[in-house]
């Protein structure tokens, strides 16, 4: 084993309509997983891992060519800013001023607003065993005041562990709430629907509340807790029995599309946010991040009309997201946390995804 971990490789993937190049970038481990990220958006394009018998499948819902990421992508892999999940009726006010954002969702602002971090290209620097990604986003991005440099690196280790950690600086007071809006499917991308694909999954939230939406998403405020719920996932359980449950949040959302409020951390470093696996495969991964709130969303509306590469069809259920964040609307909402960055501060977080199923010494 080399002394230090292999710089990333890149290939062309294709231009954006603006005429930009994209890149793949290529990161590898001696444990068998294999990460490949697009400048674009810094999407999560494919994630291999190997089952119990060592056999690499990708566990991220993607396309095959820019266009479709442009053009009709519910956010695959994508890095997600300047604000994560939804702002109500696109509006907050901050140090007593009063900021309008476009809205994209149902009258609310939904992931950073139309031209959110996930529809721009990302300045790329290979790291031995990393990939740092760079976006400048000027004051009055979509509405957002200040000037933000982000940056985020995904790091691949030598077990496997993929880590991504985020770091945002300002020249004037803003709000920042940043995620990766990866759909994972550990049967392997494409494998399955609502009968035989993520509903078959096993799931564990450390959370004993979420947060109840309306019929647009928005929180209505008090935090509700999981127990005698279908959201109740504290020990792990199968997913599929939920999706179908008759309480009226599901209905409404045709399936889990909610925030969790994470047990508190006992420190700074990660702790265990969530744990998914896949019976079939023996693939099971471990969701860790320094962020207070995880976005449990079951691809609710995945109609089949979207493609991977391999032609598989993306359906309903599909994949299963499982969004490290802070919680949605905290600008119009001081109980929660706060997404405030101030000039001369610095917000960093860190999620990491885990494979403990993987045989030491890496793949067999």
């Amino acid at each position: 084993m080399p002394l230090t971990a292999p710089l990333p490789t890149a290939e062309s993937f294709g231009r954006t309509s603006a005429g930009e190049p994209v890149e793949v970038w290529r990161l590898t481990s001696p444990s068998g997983v294999t990460a490949r990220v697009l400048t674009l958006g810094g999407i999560l394009h494919a994630l291999d891992v190997p089952d119990r018998e060592g056999r690499p499948a990708s566990v991220v819902l993607a396309l095959s060519e820019v266009k479709e990421y442009e053009d009709r992508s519910p956010y695959f892999g994508a890095l997600i800013g300047r604000y994560a999940n939804r702002i109500a009726e696109g509006r907050f006010v901050l140090d007593g001023t009063r900021y309008e954002l476009p809205v994209n969702d149902r009258g609310h602002t939904l992931h950073g607003g139309p031209e959110g971090f996930h529809r721009r290209v990302w300045a790329a620097e290979p790291l031995p065993g990393a990939l740092r990604l760079t976006l400048r986003s000027p004051d009055g991005d979509m509405g957002f005041p200040g000037e933000v440099l982000v940056t985020a690196t995904y790091t691949l280790a030598a077990d496997g562990t993929l880590a991504l950690d985020f770091e945002a600086r300002t020249n004037r007071p803003t709000i920042v709430n940043l995620t990766n809006h990866a759909y994972f499917n550990l049967a392997g991308a494409g494998h399955g629907d609502g009968t035989d694909g993520i509903a078959r999954h096993e799931l564990r939230i450390d959370a004993d509340r979420f947060l109840p939406v309306t019929d647009e998403s928005i929180p209505l405020g008090p935090e509700r807790d999981v127990a005698g719920t279908a959201f109740d996932f504290t020990s792990s359980r199968v997913i599929g029995p939920g999706l179908t449950d008759p309480d009226p949040q599901i209905a409404a959302a045709g399936g889990y599309d909610h925030c969790y409020v994470l047990r508190p951390a006992a420190g700074a470093a990660p702790r265990t946010a969530a744990v998914l696996r896949d019976p079939g495969s023996g693939r099971t991964m471990e969701v860790r991040t320094t962020e207070p709130g995880l976005q449990l969303y079951t691809g609710n509306f995945l109609d089949g009309s979207l493609s991977g590469a391999d032609g598989r069809p993306h359906t309903r259920y599909g994949g299963v997201c499982l969004e490290t964040q802070h919680l949605p609307d905290s600008p119009n909402r001081p109980e929660y946390p706060s997404t405030t960055l101030r000039p001369g501060e610095v917000f960093r977080t860190r999620t990491e995804w885990v494979f403990p199923h993987l045989p030491a010494g890496g793949a067999s």
